[in-house]
């Protein structure tokens, strides 16, 4: 199969920019404010990240992960802001491409139901030169894994190796979120900074050159 090129991928980034089918085509309620899909897919990157949705800040600046998640989630993987912005070396492909507001407590809500069975498919098509994906939260984790994915994320995480060394396709290495709200969560489990960090930032600098 010939690869879309960069005009395909600039052609589809465009086509994602203008899409409203969580307004327009709602399953459920319709998103409670303007669309503004937020992903960056690249002819070029061999890595991806695929995270969760666009927060608060994020959808304010129109910028994925700017944000302290972004801050944190650059340190795991040892790159700089302009490294991490390079679209040419890295696709960053959430499960939903809008913020999707808060819940009733001031939480995010889930990513959007529209957009994974929209899109997934047609990006990554796009993309397959795509090498790892990086899958942050447990509905990336359950696209991405499938069966392989465990009962809950820790344990999934947890399974790094096996998920990274699975013959499938482009790889794919699971991460917790690196919300501020996981604080606790890391402190519990010490070896995925002493065993799945060192391990992420090679595999980032093999991708990312």
């Amino acid at each position: 199969m010939a690869r879309p090129g960069k005009s395909g991928v600039t052609r589809l980034a465009n086509e994602i920019a203008r899409c409203r089918i969580c307004v327009e085509q709602p399953r459920g309620e319709p998103l409670p404010h303007e669309p503004n899909p937020i992903v960056r897919i690249s002819a070029t990157a061999r890595l991806c990240i695929a995270g969760q949705a666009a927060g608060n800040l994020a959808n304010a600046a129109s910028k994925p992960f700017d944000d302290p998640s972004g801050v944190r989630l650059r340190d795991w993987m040892g790159v700089t802001p302009e490294q991490f912005y390079d679209a040419g070396r890295l696709a960053i492909v959430p499960m939903g491409f809008c913020f999707p507001g808060y819940d009733a407590r001031g939480s995010d809500l889930p990513p959007r139901r529209e957009c994974a069975p929209h899109w997934r498919a047609r990006v990554f098509a796009a993309m397959p030169q795509i090498e790892l994906i990086l899958v942050i939260g447990q509905y990336a984790q359950a696209w991405h894994l499938g069966s392989r994915r465990e009962k809950n994320l820790t344990q999934t995480v947890r399974n790094w190796l096996q998920i990274l060394g699975a013959p499938e396709q482009p790889k794919v290495l699971p991460l917790p979120h690196p919300s501020w709200r996981n604080n606790v969560w890391l402190k519990k489990n010490p070896w995925f900074g002493e065993d799945l960090l060192p391990v992420l930032r090679a595999e980032v600098g093999r991708l990312m050159g």
